[in-house]
């Protein structure tokens, strides 16, 4: 599994065009389930992303797609872990 934090370059006014076309694009990640979790940092200077496990390698082509990259709006980091300890529910998140 995957957390991606989501760092905007530009200004908010300058990422609220592409705002559009990038929910456009979480949405379909969601629901395809390669991405567990989407949301804004606060204070709203970028999001943060769950994804599920997958081969690195596709997490980086996936990101490439994002409009807010392809804009040049935002950058991603991405760090792996392994899920240990989950809520009740949440069993199938465990590694």
């Amino acid at each position: 599994m995957f957390v991606v934090t989501v760092t905007y370059t530009a200004a908010l006014d300058e990422v609220d065009q592409w705002r559009p076309a990038h929910g456009d694009w979480l949405n379909d990640l969601i629901s395809r389930r390669l991405f567990l979790v989407a949301g804004r940092r606060v204070p709203l200077t970028g999001g943060v992303y769950f994804a599920s496990e997958m081969p690195a390698e596709e997490l980086d082509s996936i990101l490439a797609t994002d409009p807010y990259v392809l804009r040049g709006v935002a950058t991603h980091s991405v760090v792996e872990f392994t899920p240990l300890l989950v809520a009740t529910g949440l069993e199938s998140l465990k590694g």
